[in-house]
């Protein structure tokens, strides 16, 4: 029975989606929340709930011990998909914001890895990491967000290099548009007047 890890399993997001279809196939399933959310969608129906703050190094080594209580020193599976989301104009970018979805999206599964790569390599598992086609696409005031995806993907392709003689693979999937609360849990802002002429020519543009 392969054992899989999926980070970002708060309820009505793609980590609750692929814990309850690994489930289905037989996968013993091990998935993380943050320490406020709510553990019921999933540990309702069986699942295991860890708590976990991809941010914080502690959180993650933490995770890795209570990890190997539940699976010993084998792990198959470890889906980083833990992720936020920062919509803004480029010119009027929060810097402190954005270093802060960096710290989820980016260094959350460097993180990860880190810390879990053995119990990896002794299962010759996989890495899968939840990209975005805004990684690869732009679209407008998605230009932090897209560089925190498209530097997930280059840190991925490499990563996938590097791990490939110990035996295990590495898989960036590059979602596209998907039903799930990310842009909910998004703050909602007002663009400032900075933006007055952008969205003139925006409103203009032919």
């Amino acid at each position: 029975m392969k054992s899989v890890l999926i980070t970002g399993c708060g309820k009505g997001g793609i980590g609750e989606a692929l814990a309850l279809q690994y489930q289905a196939r037989g996968c013993t399933v091990l998935a993380t929340v943050l320490p406020w959310e709510s553990k019921t969608h999933l540990s309702s129906v069986g699942i295991t709930c860890l708590e976990l703050d991809v941010t914080k190094d502690e959180s993650v080594a933490a995770l890795r011990k209570a990890v190997e209580e539940k699976i010993g020193d084998r792990l198959d599976i470890l889906v980083n998909n833990a992720g936020i989301c920062y919509t803004m104009t480029a010119i009027d970018t929060d810097v402190q914001q954005v270093q802060q979805m960096f710290d989820v999206n980016l260094f959350g599964p460097i993180r990860m890895v880190n810390i879990f790569h053995g119990l990896l390599i002794q299962a010759k598992g996989c890495i899968v990491n939840i990209g975005s086609v805004g990684g690869i696409v732009p679209y407008m005031y998605g230009s932090s967000y897209n560089a925190s995806k498209a530097a997930l993907h280059h840190w991925g392709n490499t990563l996938r290099v590097e791990m490939s003689p110990l035996g295990v693979r590495v898989i960036n999937i590059i979602s596209g548009n998907i039903g799930t609360n990310i842009l909910s849990r998004d703050a909602s802002r007002t663009l400032p007047p900075s933006t007055s002429p952008l969205q003139f020519s925006l409103l203009n543009f032919n």
